[in-house]
Formats: C-alpha cells, structure tokens, sequence
C-alpha cells in the first residue's frame, strides 16, 4: 500500500427519513412539531427578532453624541520619557511602540506633563500640553509638532 491508493471510507451514517408514517418516529408533523413559523418551508427569522415585541436593544435608553471624527491620541508623560529614554535621544511614536510604552495604531501622540524631566530630548509628537511644552524646552529639549 502506498499514500497515494490511501482514501477515506465513505460515510455509514443513514439519513433521517422525515415523513414516513407514524411508526417511524418522524412521521406526521416531521419533527417539526404543530404548526406556527417554524414547521412551515423556508423560513429563516433573523437574529434577536423577538416575535414582534419591541427589541432589546430598540428598549434600552440612547443618550449623548458620539462624535465619529473625533482624534483619538496615546497620552504620554515626561516621567516615562525620563525613564525610558538618555539623554540626546530622538523620541517619536514608532520609537515608543518598539520600547512598549504605546500600541501600534492609527490614534496621534499626545505629551503630557506628569513628572520631572531632567534630559535634552527631542521630541515628535501630535500635541503638546503647554506645561509640558514648558518642561521639555526648560530641560534644553525641543518639541517638534508633527
């Protein structure tokens, strides 16, 4: 025997013959018990459909606006710049994501001023806030909007 005479064996699994006759245990309604949507032929009810009474989620109450072009940002503070990075170091958003301070995505940078930083570092972000802009230039660094 070789791989190429191998071959699954077909099958012996009998199919469920609906409608025969009360005797075979699946006659009469087919097991598809009386009546109602569901006996008929080709019916398809579409997820969460709850028989016509109002939905769920149609029920629960809708407040406030979700604006859809709102810029989402990584926030960032100068006391994990302090950490992370020496002095001289150029620090940009894909230079953070390799050191796993933040997640590749398509959100901006954003440096916030949580912490003392004492290091000259360029940085590229998206924003900054101006107590941090304040902090970075006062440590002989530079903030270069991106």
């Amino acid at each position: 025997m070789k791989l190429h005479d191998l071959h699954t064996s077909p099958s012996k699994k009998r199919r469920r013959l609906l409608g025969r006759g009360d005797g075979s245990g699946s006659g009469g309604t087919s097991g598809k018990g009386h009546k109602g949507q569901k006996a008929r032929s080709g019916v398809t009810i579409r997820p969460f459909f709850e028989g016509g009474q109002i939905p769920f989620f149609r029920r629960l109450p809708k407040r406030g606006f979700n604006n859809p072009s709102r810029k989402e940002f990584h926030i960032i503070n100068i006391a994990q710049l302090e950490e992370a990075f020496a002095a001289g170091d150029v620090v940009d958003e894909t230079i953070l994501h390799k050191k796993g301070l933040i997640a590749k995505s398509q959100k901006g940078l954003k440096i916030l001023a949580n912490g003392e930083l004492t290091k000259a570092l360029t940085i590229k972000a998206d924003k900054f806030s101006a107590s941090a802009k304040s902090k970075i230039e006062a440590a002989g660094g530079k903030c270069e909007q991106v």
